[in-house]
């Protein structure tokens, strides 16, 4: 095992050599057999172990063995100790979620703080066909199929070529011992269901199965990769980036065969699941959307809009009379002047300051929101009719601010000002207010 793993790392893993590896350790074979492997290497390694407190005196059982094998084999550990079932309550997720974030997030603490370079974990080769197997079963895309990675980013997982019979092998051969989890004997959960009676049958089947697997998993990874170069390519060809969303062109997409497959890939790292209706966005009409948790995406006209989802802003922001400039929520620039020396446009107006009221309020539209538009001689529109005249969508509805004089609008910004506070030839107070959409907090 030992030539096997060398070959593996110097073809596959080479920018191990010479690091700093903090190596995930909870005490079972699997951890204790990369320890021991990696020792026989000499590379340069750390012991972490976390302490989740779930099986009482066997946790704790699990932490002395730990501590005393780094003292007795004089490497570094860290180890720390989770209140596990307390997070998982607090933040409403299962025990083995509630594992997996604390552990990870404090694995990364250990790399930032003391400059380590690589996390190494010690997922095997029947790990990965558990992994494959739970997401079949549950219903996956392509990349679901494609076993654990060898590699995410400074995680790496040195024996997946391994599997669990070789593991146990060379723990024996070794003389090399380990803490039995007893959790794992266990058929609450689903990889253990999969573990004692699946595979099992699987390996039956097919005395040659994990090489099988093997084989099968190389195939999937290259035709992942595969779609990954097709779906940037047709990504650059369809979709533009602005101002933080992502412009779905609908007729473009519905020329390529297949389009929903490149929608899955664009949209899925989005958190979206409710694919049927995402698909439906196409045909749907203007304003319809669907939404995960953080984002929208927004059917309107043409394109499909992808967004962050915006908390609902029911915030006032003032403005007092000594103000000349503010950023936030926007960037407005208030100016007294003594004439009037360009034209009014959509971001900058000048009205008669003998009219308003200070202090302003700057806000977002509310239903029932009324204004009279400038230039239209007292004509009173709703600013909802005026938002559907100018065929504004709803990501432009939302990001739209009012300028407000005590209940009275004055300026829907950056588009149309009110009749009621314009200047005319006795107008002897004159301020010019200028909106910059670049200068905002």
């Amino acid at each position: 095992m030992i030539a096997k793993l060398t070959d593996h790392l110097s073809l596959n893993l080479p920018f191990l050599k010479d690091k700093k590896l903090l190596l995930a350790v909870s005490g079972g074979i699997d951890s204790m057999v990369l320890v021991h492997l990696l020792q026989q290497l000499q590379l340069d390694i750390y012991i972490a172990h976390c302490n989740f407190n779930l099986r009482g005196e066997e946790s704790d059982g699990d932490e002395t063995f730990i501590r005393s094998y780094a003292s007795v084999n004089n490497i570094p550990i860290f180890v720390t100790n989770f209140n596990t079932k307390a997070f998982a309550q607090d933040n409403k997720v299962s025990i083995q979620v509630a594992a997996r974030q604390l552990r990870y997030l404090w694995f990364n603490e250990l790399l930032q703080e003391h400059g380590l370079d690589y996390l190494l974990t010690a997922h095997h080769l029947d790990d990965s066909i558990e992994t494959f197997l739970i997401n079949f079963t549950r219903g996956t895309g392509l990349e679901g199929l494609t076993g654990i990675p060898q590699q995410n980013d400074r995680v790496v997982r040195p024996l997946l070529p391994f599997s669990r019979n070789e593991i146990e092998l060379y723990a024996k051969e070794n003389n090399i011992t380990w803490r039995e989890d007893s959790s794992n004997a266990s058929d609450k959960y689903l990889r253990n269901k999969l573990r004692h009676d699946v595979v099992p049958i699987l390996k039956s089947l097919n005395p040659s199965f994990t090489d099988s697997f093997t084989q099968t998993i190389n195939y999937l990874q290259q035709a992942q990769s595969l779609l990954q170069d097709a779906t940037v390519l047709v990504y650059q060809e369809v979709v533009t980036e602005k101002e933080g969303q992502k412009h779905i062109n609908i007729l473009q997409l519905k020329r390529l065969p297949n389009y929903k497959a490149y929608l899955y890939q664009w949209l899925s790292p989005f958190g979206f699941t409710a694919w049927d209706d995402i698909y439906g966005l196409t045909e749907a009409q203007s304003g319809k959307y669907v939404i995960s948790n953080g984002y929208r995406l927004l059917k309107d006209r043409e394109v499909l809009i992808l967004e962050p989802l915006q908390q609902a802003q029911n915030e006032i922001y003032e403005i007092t009379q000594n103000m000349q400039q503010t950023t936030n929520p926007i960037g407005l620039k208030l100016q007294k002047v003594e004439v009037i020396d360009e034209i009014s446009t959509k971001n900058v107006i000048y009205v008669n300051n003998e009219l308003i009221k200070f202090p302003l309020f700057v806000r977002k539209w509310q239903e029932g929101d009324y204004f009279y538009p400038l230039g239209m001689k007292g004509l009173k529109k709703k600013v909802s009719k005026y938002f559907k005249d100018e065929k504004m969508s709803l990501s432009d509805k939302e990001s739209t601010w009012l300028l407000c004089s005590e209940n009275q609008i004055v300026w829907i910004i950056g588009h149309r000002a009110d009749d009621r506070f314009k200047t005319n030839e006795n107008t002897t107070q004159i301020l010019k207010i200028e909106f910059n959409n670049n200068e905002k907090a």
